[in-house]
């Protein structure tokens, strides 16, 4: 599955779910979990397989309480009949965690997997579970409370160096499953400028989409996960090079060596495309 933006709408504002399927998102995640009080639950439940059943313009992704919550079983019953697209698993820990939900709902699952300490230690482990993952997610809030850090960014923004170890190990876990890596969101959803640099960083290191918290921080993030027609005239150049050269390993394009590796990378960008 390839999204280059999923956007996140609580599950108790049915108000908000049909206004953001006309936002331009990739993906909604419907959120059953942190943006949802206890006592809004049952009705949020209600409301997102509500939605699930309208007619579909883009994919429809649910987040469910943590598979340890003691609430995912009434998250399943409510929204298993209305078939969503996909699960978010919030709090995975590995491949152990997928298999379990996967066996429950029969549906890809799509971990956010840097959520506690535990599963810093299984973003390798997914691959043995690829054929159920939607991808591969990570998020810089839960982890600092549940270590008792005080913050997850420095001054100016930037990780701190514990959560830039969570974030490449969940790029190269999604990448050894084979599977999409999503950038987490950016908070501050006034600053689009700050956004555009955030999610050209992620699509520069490898992700391959972003998650978003708010309908203006979509065509950004479609913007920096889209290549652009420069991006997409050079690699055709090198895909054509190589075409027109069968079995040649490396060659040379205007004044630089290409070689498989470019090649590669190449068809990734017009796979995007």
């Amino acid at each position: 599955m390839s999204w280059r933006s999923l956007l996140f709408v609580p599950g108790d504002r049915p108000e908000r779910m049909a206004k953001a399927a006309g936002c331009g998102a990739d993906a909604l995640i419907l959120d059953l979990e942190d943006s949802v009080a206890a006592a809004a639950k049952p009705a949020a439940r209600l409301a997102v397989a509500g939605f699930l059943r309208k007619a579909r313009t883009l994919p429809l992704i649910v987040r469910v309480n943590p598979l340890d919550s003691g609430l995912v079983e009434e998250d399943l019953a409510a929204i298993l009949p209305a078939r969503p697209d996909a699960l978010m698993l919030p709090k995975a820990e590995g491949a152990g965690s997928v298999a379990a939900l996967a066996a429950r709902a029969g549906l890809p699952i799509l971990p956010v997997a840097t959520e506690t300490p535990a599963a810093i230690f299984q973003l390798g482990s997914y691959a043995g579970v690829a054929p159920h993952l939607a991808g591969l997610t990570w998020g810089a809030e839960d982890l600092p409370a549940a270590i008792g850090a005080s913050t997850a960014r420095e001054a100016d923004g930037g990780y701190t160096a514990p959560y830039q170890l969570a974030r490449a190990l969940t790029l190269f876990g999604a990448h050894a499953a084979g599977v999409a890596a999503i950038e987490t969101v950016f908070p501050d959803f006034r600053d689009l400028d700050a956004l555009a640099a955030y999610a050209a960083r992620g699509r520069r290191d490898g992700f391959t989409g972003m998650m978003a918290i708010h309908p203006a921080q979509v065509p950004v993030i479609n913007a920096a996960f889209t290549p652009s027609d420069a991006e997409r005239a050079a690699a055709q150049a090198i895909v054509d090079l190589f075409a027109a050269n069968p079995g040649a390993g490396a060659l040379q394009l205007d004044g630089r060596m290409v070689d498989a590796p470019h090649l590669k990378q190449a068809r990734r960008i017009l796979g995007l495309a």
